[in-house]
């Protein structure tokens, strides 16, 4: 089975063990194809994730998104990522 590839970006709260409690959620056979972080000494960080889910965990994929408590939206239908991202 082929997996879906989806952008989606991310507010990380700056305080230890955010990165860590990220990565250990997610489930070990989704696989982060881009990882671009970005702050400007604010509390929260902007970061951009790539990610290859297949898609027959579709609902285990949104269930991590809210289970995390970070604010997300998705990215895989915006121009400018696109663009960034060659596709």
């Amino acid at each position: 089975m082929r997996p879906t590839r989806c952008s989606i970006g991310f507010e990380f709260p700056e305080r230890p063990g955010a990165l860590l409690r990220f990565l250990t959620s997610m489930n070990p056979a989704w696989n982060i194809s881009l990882f671009h972080y970005r702050n400007h000494g604010a509390d929260l960080a902007r970061v951009l994730v790539g990610m290859q889910v297949p898609t027959s965990d579709a609902d285990a994929f949104r269930g991590f998104l809210d289970d995390i408590g970070y604010r997300f939206w998705n990215e895989s239908d915006n121009p400018a990522y696109k663009l960034f991202l060659g596709s």
